[in-house]
């Protein structure tokens, strides 16, 4: 019985941690929506440091990359 509620609440401290993430990527998507790409690259490097096993964090690098390729930057 204990293992099965560790099991349960590592599996929803893992959906939290998707979710997180997830909303950081939309926080990033509007920074850029509001041309503001410096700081959507922070937010995507943060999603891709704290989340790295997240979805997000694919695409957050693929973000990077694609604004990097596009000449912005961003000096932390």
């Amino acid at each position: 019985m204990k293992k099965l509620i560790a099991i349960l609440f590592l599996l929803l401290f893992l959906v939290s941690c998707a979710d997180k993430a997830a909303e950081m990527y939309d926080i990033a998507q509007f920074e850029e929506l509001q041309n503001n790409q410096q700081h959507a690259i922070q937010i995507y490097r943060e999603i891709i440091e704290k989340y790295p096993k997240s979805p997000k964090a694919k695409e957050a690098d693929a973000r990077i990359k694609a604004l990097e390729d596009e000449g912005y930057y961003c000096d932390e």
